[in-house]
């Protein structure tokens, strides 16, 4: 009897042995660090069902920077199935690892517009993650406190006005600031908030990626929004400089989930965070618009944020395995209820009729879509790096008191115009 187990066992194991042999490695490498754990397990059930298939993922975004890592992990030869573009600059600069997706079943459910940055030539090379939109987000406990009604907030001297309410009752609130604002993050500045002063002056991100210089046309209008940010900000050593040390996780993780803070430019991918931190607290916040003083004042930036690329250079069963797993993720039964109740994605794909987002952020979000004060994501269109290497450093310089404004002016249009000759 025990000879007649060992044998069993040794066949066990050398059939399970045998399916890791053959399993197809997809490599991932990923930005979005606040669904690395659902992805995960995303993943660990798309295994169970394809158990020749081994899904790796490495997820690297927050404060660190994704374009750098994913051009350093090509270089070393290592190179992922699946990885993350974003616009058309991305496009271009990715173009040799770029596997044509066109006939995808999830093509004819996307929505329309959300392909324009990923689509060359009739091809498509892009699936989107989701669609997101961003503002100043607000604890509405702390408003009803202060008085603040939320709904007057859409223009700049509305938020100013609720701010300086918010600085006159700190104490009484028990806040360190009205704000935190994370310049050390550069993508939250040369990306996210820059966005609102160049969407429009571009209009979409087709026409930032082709132009061949920026005017900083509403220079002087996000000058406010920045100093705003600045000026009402908690800053760790009482300085401006100091507003450069402060983070993601310090932004959202702390200050805000903990209550010292009362607002934040983000966007709807922070629920998960401030929920993980406090659940009652996020069944309780709002998105206020980011106001371009004179010019809009009463919209949120609304967007794809990246799109999921397969590497055509690598074997034939890796890139299928790769293209199945993304169908899966988002064609799926099992794959949609997740994307709505777990990953708290709003879609960008059709299909998903009878699941909509329950979170407090999304459900702002599509009220400001259907009320058509949304204004278009064009920093995809910006040269490659030139957001936070060029602008969110000199806004950082800026910060510390190491240039004017006028010298930031200066410096980005000359990079811009550089890359672009």
């Amino acid at each position: 009897m025990k000879t007649k187990y060992l044998l069993v066992m040794s066949l066990v194991f050398v059939f399970s042995l045998s399916i890791l042999v053959s399993a197809v490695e997809v490599d991932i490498f990923q930005f979005k660090v606040e669904t690395k754990d659902i992805l995960e397990k995303a993943a660990e059930l798309y295994m169970e069902k394809n158990p020749d298939v081994r899904l790796n993922i490495q997820t690297v975004g927050g404060g660190d920077d994704y374009g750098a890592a994913l051009r350093s992990r090509f270089a070393s030869g290592n190179e992922p199935v699946i990885f993350n573009v974003g616009g058309p600059q991305d496009i271009d600069d990715w173009m040799d690892y770029l596997e044509d997706l066109s006939s995808e079943p999830w093509v004819d459910l996307a929505y329309r517009g959300v392909l324009d940055g990923v689509t060359v030539d009739g091809k498509i090379y892009g699936l989107p993650f989701n669609q997101e939109g961003y503002g100043f987000i607000y604890n509405k406990t702390i408003f009803q406190e202060a008085g603040i009604d939320p709904e007057v907030i859409t223009s700049y001297d509305a938020l100013v006005a609720a701010l300086d309410k918010l600085e006159d009752q700190k104490g009484k609130l028990g806040l360190k600031a009205p704000i935190a604002f994370p310049a050390k993050e550069k993508w939250v500045t040369g990306l996210h908030l820059s966005n609102v002063a160049f969407s429009q002056e571009f209009g979409d991100v087709l026409t930032a990626y082709k132009a061949d210089e920026v005017e900083f046309t509403y220079g002087e209008e996000l000058k406010l929004l920045v100093d705003l940010q600045a000026d009402y900000g908690y800053k760790p050593a009482g300085t401006k400089a100091s507003l450069n040390a402060v983070d993601y996780s310090t932004q959202v993780d702390e200050l805000f989930s903990l209550g010292q803070v009362a607002v934040i430019q983000q966007g709807n991918w922070v629920y998960a965070s401030i929920a993980s931190m406090d659940e009652e607290l996020a069944g309780n916040i709002g998105i206020l618009p980011l106001p371009l003083k004179g010019v809009v004042e009463d919209s949120i930036p609304v967007g794809v944020p990246m799109y999921w690329a397969v590497n055509k250079n690598r074997k034939a069963a890796e890139k299928e395995a790769a293209k199945d797993f993304l169908n899966w993720l988002y064609t799926s039964d099992k794959g949609k209820e997740m994307i709505i109740n777990e990953f708290k994605f709003i879609p960008a794909l059709s299909g998903y009729e009878g699941l909509k987002p329950s979170d407090p952020l999304a459900e702002d979000i599509l009220e400001y879509s259907e009320a058509e004060k949304t204004m278009s994501w064009v920093f995809m269109g910006y040269p490659s790096g030139w957001g936070e290497q060029i602008l969110g450093a000199n806004l950082q310089a800026y910060l510390a008191g190491d240039i004017s404004w006028n010298e930031l002016e200066e410096n980005c249009k000359e990079e811009w115009s550089d890359v672009r000759k």
